[in-house]
């Protein structure tokens, strides 16, 4: 028996018109590419909107065609959230930071019709252009008087695209489970992967996000989203503040320290997101022009883990909650938080700064467990630990043109990390099964790093492994064996690396061995390098 309720769709496009109807005057506030810090209203937001919206459909754009954008935290791509999935196309927000093979790879891949990009992009878009195979056209994120000169095809400004466009549009309605955005994980071996999520999977997530047990979001609170608008949809911040009418306060490309204290201190956020180098940053900052965070609840930290010296000095130096936060862009990407709980109230500050430093309890609609190489569930006692499963509907099933399911045949997605699980239901991740290194939030992959030193004629075999750095919590270590009668430096190996990969993956130092240990079946044995090593960087 069926239950007797309407069937209503679940739309994205729901959500800036419920923040026109009722939070209208609600602010985002944006720094902007160009410098000025840009001010408007949900309300505001919602109008122009539907103004790109219609110009997408005078672009020729139907439903299911994908928009790339290349672009920071701003008042605009917040509207290409809502205008491009609004009318049923998908919105790629594709990550500038990768190497312009994998960008290139990402545009044809997800056959981007137009790309929308911020000025920051240009030189770096023009440079993939002759590359990429399907884009239309190129509209540059800014007004007439700051339009550059481009070797683009096509380019258009933003400003003169919507400003002749009608403000009234109906949002068309359709399946909640259409495809409504795209983004791409580069953490393995290979071409990055597609997680195309829906409407559905988006809206519930951004609920999951808002909840009391995670980033408690409502009209009275303000959100600096540090974390990136192409980094997993900002976390569905964006879709949250719509949801809940909550003040949402954008940084623009300006992410250092003093940038951030500055918005926080004209415009009061209560609730941080970010990476753990970004709080670096900032509470650098803080320690130099002597400023604390009186406004701050609470600081959401997700990409990598925060060192257990941030967690208190957020709390002692500036009475912040810092907040765990665990996922990956195949589940959306939130999966897990350590958020404040009558049980750490109950706690002292030591054992409670234990139980933030775990990755936190799974939030409903996250079904999680661990597993060993052979699919036998594993006790959650937090002594036990294998491989984290996990399964619901905001993660997951295949990615993105993939034939095969990305689930086992129990419906189980593996994360590629191992984890225990403690009896009260906290999850700490113990290690990764994939040699993937996370540095500032961001991936590096181990083994294309090696591919590419092996190149190098005097480089007989290379082995990369993360090791722990002061400020970006892992970086790589480069490993060389000599090739017979080669004498390479590290100069040498750094130079030949530097068009091979992106700048940022580069190793922080190389360090030439003997030999290196291998398993029974020749893979490289990384466990003990890792150990050995370990403080290599921080010891240096």
């Amino acid at each position: 028996m069926l239950g007797n309720m309407m069937s209503g769709q679940l739309l994205i496009s729901g959500l800036i018109e419920h923040a026109e109807k009722y939070h209208s005057d609600a602010e985002i506030v944006s720094r902007t590419v160009e410098g000025p810090i840009h001010r408007y209203t949900y309300s505001e937001a919602a109008k122009r909107s539907r103004q790109l919206a219609n110009a997408l459909e005078k672009l020729g754009l139907q439903e299911g065609d994908t928009v790339g954008t290349l672009a920071w935290n701003t008042y605009r791509h917040f509207e290409l959230y809502f205008g491009v999935s609004g009318i049923g196309c998908v919105v790629n927000t594709v990550n500038p930071r990768l190497f312009p093979e994998q960008l290139t790879y990402i545009i044809n891949h997800a056959e981007n019709q137009y790309l929308f990009i911020d000025l920051s992009f240009i030189e770096l878009v023009e440079s993939l252009e002759s590359e990429l195979e399907g884009v239309k056209g190129y509209v540059i994120l800014t007004d007439k008087e700051h339009m550059p000169d481009t070797k683009l095809n096509n380019a258009m400004c933003y400003e003169d695209l919507i400003s002749c466009e009608s403000d009234e549009f109906t949002w068309p309605e359709f399946d909640e489970n259409t495809a409504s955005s795209l983004c791409y994980t580069s953490g393995t071996t290979g071409n990055p992967k597609g997680v195309l999520y829906s409407h559905r999977s988006t809206i519930l997530h951004a609920w999951i996000v808002s909840s009391g047990n995670v980033a408690k979001v409502s009209s009275s609170t303000c959100i600096l989203p540090v974390v990136p608008m192409f980094h997993v949809n900002a976390w569905g911040i964006p879709y949250a503040g719509a949801m809940f009418g909550a003040k949402l306060v954008f940084p623009g490309p300006a992410l250092d320290g003093a940038s951030v204290y500055e918005l926080i201190d004209n415009e009061k956020p209560d609730l941080l997101m970010g990476v753990p180098t970004v709080w670096l940053g900032l509470l650098q900052h803080l320690n130099e022009t002597n400023q604390t965070l009186d406004c701050v609840e609470t600081a959401l930290v997700g990409g990598s883990a925060a060192p257990r010296a941030m967690i208190q000095e957020f709390e002692e130096k500036h009475d912040v909650f810092l907040m765990h936060g665990w996922g990956m862009t195949e589940m959306s990407p939130l999966g897990t938080a350590t958020s404040r709980t009558k049980e750490m109230e109950d706690l002292d500050i030591e054992r409670r700064y234990d139980l933030q430093q775990k990755q936190g309890k799974a939030f409903f609609g996250v079904n999680m467990t661990i597993a060993d190489d052979y699919g036998n569930e594993l006790p959650h006692d937090g002594v036990a630990f294998g491989r984290l499963l996990v399964k619901g509907p905001t993660i997951v099933e295949r990615y993105y043109k993939a034939e095969e399911s990305a689930m086992d045949e129990n419906g189980w997605f593996d994360t590629g990390d191992v984890a225990k699980i403690h009896p009260e239901g906290y999850m700490e991740i113990v290690d990764r099964s994939k040699d993937v290194i996370k540095s500032g939030g961001e991936w590096i992959s181990s083994i294309d790093l090696e591919n590419a030193a092996v190149g190098h004629p005097g480089v007989a075999e290379a082995c990369v492994i993360g090791v722990l750095h002061a400020k970006w919590d892992e970086r790589p270590l480069l490993l060389i064996v000599k090739a017979a009668g080669q004498e390479p430096s590290k100069e040498d190996i750094n130079t030949f690396l530097e068009d091979k990969v992106a700048k940022w993956w580069l190793p922080d130092d190389i360090v030439f061995v003997e030999e290196l240990p291998h398993t029974a079946t020749g893979k490289l044995l990384k466990t003990g390098l890792r150990k050995d090593f370990k403080n290599h960087l921080i010891n240096k």
